[in-house]
């Protein structure tokens, strides 16, 4: 069983600190739990909502629909009143009918001397309502204020358990997965995209901050002293990617973070990389535009601009993970194989899955860089030798070798040319890189595939989402006789793509159904492309939310 939490206020009422206090503590009891978010871009006022779903088995999505709604204003219970379910539970700070009243912020006031300790109310309420024991997120408010002395642990512990307490006459009303079988950790997606660079051997950040790819250098400097790692918001957009040109011409590991916008404005200085066949790493943490668009919300919109943005030919490759576990080891394999292949590489995310927070077994930590492919070289070194395999042994700064380098073209030894023919010569030898890149290009992950008549096909965040839908697809008899068997494919490399690899994962069905977060299947159009596939049909999804499982099975049964 899963039970759906819903906490909603306006911006500044502490929504996601509850919301986070909840995800921690239910962590530590061992639920297994995701998390989203839905806020509006402002700092103050609007309408934000932070759901937690545990569950006593993996939980991959959200859900639309609510068992508890924690309305901490007027706006939350008159807009999401309807998405609680009939036998659910809304407490409301305030009286309004079919709701428990509980006056958050007069709760903390009067027990613990200030109105922002309400999260931690609103946290004890939730545990009141479940049933659950609350000197479990007591535990977790005392290392989670330890450093502010224990006075403000005894104030906050106080409002967690008084929130309890005044919910105690409806415990049970509502009933909680049982905790214990969970992995006792979370993770953020953008502590895991961090974390992935960091024990890659990540030396350099930069970024001019955008959300929400903010989340991700916020991470990542918050782990740059246990790394050893210079983290630089630079002046704007342009300084940012020369700067990760530059550290990578000299041999560091570095990353880029950004979104559409700001990355519309690094153009130029991706095609430097791509000239200069620097393994520069780029997170995008695509948003729904054109243009500012929806700067909070989710979308997944640009696979298209970053497959061809830049001047020019040259290679890149584009990853992007599908959840906590794969954004950790698909951005230790965007930096190994960029260095690998001397060429950019993006790591494709989105708000819905930087913001989540799931729970999963625990990311290794200690670090293991990647290999630079770096060689020793000496007085006769030439940059850009060309080679079978486009590749060229590369040495960096500092040693015998003179590392010449230009964004002219240019010679194997780096000097600038208008020959003609070298510059033929240097095109093919860039380009021949994307053949070892296809033959190396990581396979679709196959969930309930092998029988399936209908086939989904998804990339990025929307895994989780497809994958619950097969299961529900499967559990309510749709995966018997007569109806068709359901599976998935799920793509965590969405270029370069290996056609016939591809094809033979689709092979023959009776309907494949690509699904994502754009309004022209973008990355059905890629497959169709590249001759992987040839008829299918698209559902898409871009009005700044998340799929849910539960959408994606009531739109295959209408559609």
């Amino acid at each position: 069983m899963d039970t759906n939490i819903r906490i909603a206020g306006e911006a500044g009422q502490g929504v996601q600190t509850a919301g986070d206090l909840l995800v921690e503590a239910f962590s530590a009891m061992g639920l297994h739990l995701l998390s989203s978010q839905s806020y509006m871009s402002r700092v103050r006022g609007g309408l934000n909502w932070f759901d937690v779903r545990i569950g006593d088995r993996e939980v991959l999505a959200p859900r639309e629909d609510v068992d508890l709604l924690i309305a901490l204003h007027e706006d939350a219970l008159t807009h999401l009143r309807d998405t609680v379910n009939p036998d659910g539970l809304i407490v409301y700070d305030g009286e309004a009918e079919g709701t428990v009243a509980l006056h958050f912020d007069g709760v903390a006031q009067e027990v613990g001397g200030q109105v922002i300790m309400a999260n931690a109310v609103a946290a004890g309420a939730v545990f009141g309502v479940l049933g659950y024991d609350v000197a479990e997120l007591v535990d977790y408010l005392g290392s989670v204020f330890a450093k502010k002395g224990a006075e403000v642990v005894a104030a906050n512990a106080a409002c967690a358990r008084r929130g309890a307490e005044l919910m105690a006459a409806h415990a049970g009303r509502l009933q909680g997965p049982a905790p214990g079988s969970g992995p006792r950790t979370s993770v953020d997606g953008a502590r895991a995209v961090a974390l992935g660079a960091c024990t890659a051997g990540l030396k350099l950040a930069a970024a001019y901050p955008m959300s929400p790819s903010t989340a991700v250098l916020n991470a990542i400097a918050g782990y740059s002293e246990q790394f050893g790692i210079l983290v630089e918001q630079a002046e704007d957009e342009i300084a940012a990617i020369n700067i990760i040109c530059g550290a990578t011409y000299a041999g560091a590991p570095a990353m880029l973070t950004t979104s559409g916008g700001g990355f519309a404005l690094m153009a130029e200085g991706l095609s430097l990389a791509g000239m200069l066949e620097l393994p520069a790493v780029i997170l995008l943490a695509m948003r729904p535009g054109p243009a500012t668009g929806l700067p909070t919300r989710t979308g997944q919109e640009d696979l298209r601009f970053v497959i061809s943005a830049g001047h020019g030919e040259f290679p890149r490759f584009v990853f992007a993970p599908g959840d906590v576990t794969q954004a950790y080891a698909l951005t230790r394999h965007a930096l190994a194989v960029a260095h690998e292949y001397q060429t950019p590489a993006f790591i494709l995310t989105d708000q819905y899955l930087v913001d989540l927070h799931a729970t999963c077994a625990p990311l290794e930590a200690a670090p293991r860089p990647i290999d630079r492919g770096l060689v020793a070289a000496g007085a006769d070194y030439v940059r850009y030798a060309l080679t079978d395999s486009g590749i060229s042994p590369r040495a960096i700064p500092g040693g015998d070798a003179i590392v010449m380098a230009d964004s002219d073209e240019h010679t194997e030894d780096g000097h600038v040319t208008e020959d003609l023919s070298v510059r033929v010569q240097m095109v093919d030898k860039r380009l021949r890189k994307e053949a070892g890149m296809c033959a190396a290009a990581l396979p679709p992950t196959a969930y309930r595939a092998e029988d399936a008549d209908t086939l989904l096909v998804c990339w990025g965040s929307t895994y989780g989402a497809c994958r619950e839908a097969v299961d529900l697809l499967r559990d309510d008899g749709r995966g018997t006789s007569p109806r068709p068997t359901v599976g998935m494919l799920h793509f965590g490399q969405v270029w370069p793509l290996n056609a016939d690899a591809v094809r033979a994962a689709i092979g023959r069905r009776e309907r494949v159904v690509v699904i994502e977060g754009n309004a022209r299947g973008q990355f059905a159009s890629v497959l169709r492309e590249i001759g992987a596939l040839t008829d299918c049909e698209t559902m898409a999804k871009y009005d700044g939310l998340p799929f849910t499982a539960r959408e994606i099975v009531r739109r295959l049964s209408h559609e």
